[in-house]
């Protein structure tokens, strides 16, 4: 059975995009702990990152860093956090989190409901910051 992720991959599900390309896609999380909460997830469907092949896992840690540098120009947050947990969905992911704090990289604070539009001027935002350092962002 396909997992949520590669459900969105596929179009079967809306997500609000600002990354694709042969092996990996990045969409903005629809429980975000801030704005611009950013998942860089791989196309091929492995529930843990320690499964994956080492090239997989080297090429998502490359999208995650240029969506941290897009999302430092779009929100100017203090930091970019990164954490890969992995239990809510069995698709491995890399959260890429905008923070000003520690507080922000805890999922107790997470958004638990969806605003879409809030969601698409985020995800707008970040691929214009993307595409205006130069990255093809395929979306």
């Amino acid at each position: 059975m396909s997992s949520v992720f590669t459900k969105i991959i596929a179009g079967d599900l809306p997500g609000h995009f600002v990354w694709k390309d042969e092996h990996s896609v990045a969409f903005l999380s629809i429980n975000p702990i801030a704005s611009g909460h950013t998942l860089v997830i791989p196309r091929l469907e492995v529930d843990h990152w320690l499964d994956l092949p080492p090239e997989v896992n080297t090429h998502l840690i490359q999208v995650a860093q240029i969506v941290g540098q897009g999302q430092m120009d779009a929100f100017r947050p203090l930091r970019i956090g990164m954490i890969i947990a992995g239990l809510e969905v069995p698709h491995t992911h890399l959260h890429i989190i905008p923070m000003e704090g520690m507080q922000d990289l805890d999922f107790s604070r997470a958004s638990t409901t969806a605003d879409q539009s809030a969601l698409a001027a985020n995800a707008l935002l970040l691929k214009n910051a993307l595409e205006s350092k130069g990255h093809s962002t395929g979306v």
